[in-house]
């Protein structure tokens, strides 16, 4: 295996793990290889030392065909552009943080899909049990929503935390 250390457009560092230059290249040329915290596949590759992982008791595949991302609120969340939000989101002790909430977000949260706006007005009005809930909704959707006074939050989700690891 050949870990690289990788980074997106969005300065979010990561590490992959390839079975070769030519997997790598491969999966990039694809589309394949995207940023677990923004989903970005604009990536590059980082200068650092090689590392070769020759165990061969496993074998680990980080990248998965891309999925619609699934969000509190909206279909797709683009980065912030304050530059003190960006220089947060480059932070690894924020990106860290920022992993372990959307996890407890996953575990503690109903996915109703594109039925967002509908199962949060069933909620709301008493016509299904009170429960977190995630989903996607348009912005015309969420902003009906907040006009009914139903409160909603915009929040990306990373992609790696929708899909088990391989």
């Amino acid at each position: 295996m050949k870990v690289l250390d990788l980074q997106c457009r969005h300065a979010h560092s990561f590490e992959g793990w390839f079975g070769s230059e030519d997997d790598f290249q491969s999966q990039l040329a694809r589309g394949l290889v995207e940023c677990p915290l923004c989903g970005d596949v604009q990536i590059t590759k980082k200068l650092s030392a090689p590392r070769l992982n020759l165990s061969g008791s496993r074998e680990v595949a980080l990248v998965a065909e891309p999925v619609p991302a699934d969000t509190v609120a909206t279909p797709a969340a683009s980065p912030a552009k304050d530059p003190v939000i960006q220089a947060m989101m480059q932070d690894p002790q924020f990106q860290a943080a920022y992993l372990q909430m959307a996890r407890k977000i996953m575990a503690q949260t109903e996915d109703v899909g594109t039925q967002f706006a509908e199962e949060a007005r069933k909620i709301h009005y008493g016509e299904s049990p009170q429960r977190g809930i995630r989903g996607e909704a348009s912005r015309e959707e969420t902003l009906e929503l907040l006009d009914e006074g139903i409160d909603v939050l915009p929040l990306p989700l990373p992609k790696a935390l929708k899909e088990p690891l391989q």
